[in-house]
């Protein structure tokens, strides 16, 4: 793989499994000095670890994200241990889907702490750490369900559609400091985090209505990430990458 993110430094929160492990992986082998964020210490550890084994370059970053001081540590610690700040990826999230009739405050609370406010404390901090000239990347990991409806799914879909409207003022506002920023919008695709909500009949179905014929997986949605990270993308920001084999811009 070619090495063009070769020297950057680049946190991802939530990397202990799924889709942010993913990244990870793929940003290391591209050359990147990735820290990898997560709660749990064991995920951490074995994420480090399987990037290294396949000759990458990374370190743990075991911060609770969802306070202001603790995605401030985060980005302090990987500023510090790479010597520079490059990019962000936020990918964090804690989900819980509920009917409207039982959603209850405190499965509100959290999931705006982890999903919403950490993606602000995040791009704050971002954008503090990053180099006024050489500038830098924010990816915010939104969903499908920012765009179409589906069910007990209100807190969820509302808190990524405003990533969207963060995603844009944002990078209204640091566009002049050579921020990009953007975000990616992933279909279900089956990762750890998602286990508990899928089932066989329900993926067959998925795959039915995609117009790719197939259900995401998070390798797809990883280069989509990793795509708005590199160079690549040096003159996109503002944008939803909506990486979900076609199904929810299409009626099949």
């Amino acid at each position: 793989m070619h090495k063009d993110m070769e020297g950057r430094v680049i946190l991802i929160t939530g990397a202990g499994n799924g889709i942010g492990r993913e990244a990870a992986r793929q940003m290391a082998a591209r050359g990147a000095l990735v820290g990898v964020n997560d709660l749990k210490e064991e995920f951490v550890e074995a994420a480090v670890r399987e990037i290294t084994d396949q000759g990458g370059k990374a370190f743990g970053v075991v911060q609770n994200i969802s306070t202001r001081e603790g995605i401030q540590a985060a980005v302090r610690q990987a500023a510090q241990v790479g010597g520079r700040f490059d990019a962000l990826v936020n990918n964090a999230a804690w989900v819980r889907y509920q009917a409207v009739p039982d959603i209850q405050p405190e499965t509100v609370d959290r999931m705006l702490d982890v999903g919403f406010k950490a993606v602000i404390w995040g791009i704050q901090a971002a954008a503090e750490a990053m180099d006024p000239e050489r500038g830098g990347a924010i990816v915010n990991v939104a969903s499908t369900a920012a765009l179409r409806s589906t069910l007990n799914s209100v807190v969820y879909s509302g808190i990524k559609a405003g990533i969207l409207g963060i995603t844009r003022a944002a990078a209204a506002e640091l566009g002049a400091r050579r921020i990009r920023v953007n975000a990616v919008c992933p279909s279900a695709v089956p990762t750890e985090g998602t286990q508990r909500n899928r089932n066989a009949e329900r993926d067959a179905l998925r795959a039915a209505r995609t117009p790719l014929g197939r259900l995401g997986n998070v390798q797809d949605i990883a280069r989509g990430i990793c795509f708005l990270v590199s160079d690549d993308a040096g003159f996109i920001t503002a944008q939803s990458l909506v990486v979900d084999g076609g199904v929810t811009f299409t009626n099949i």
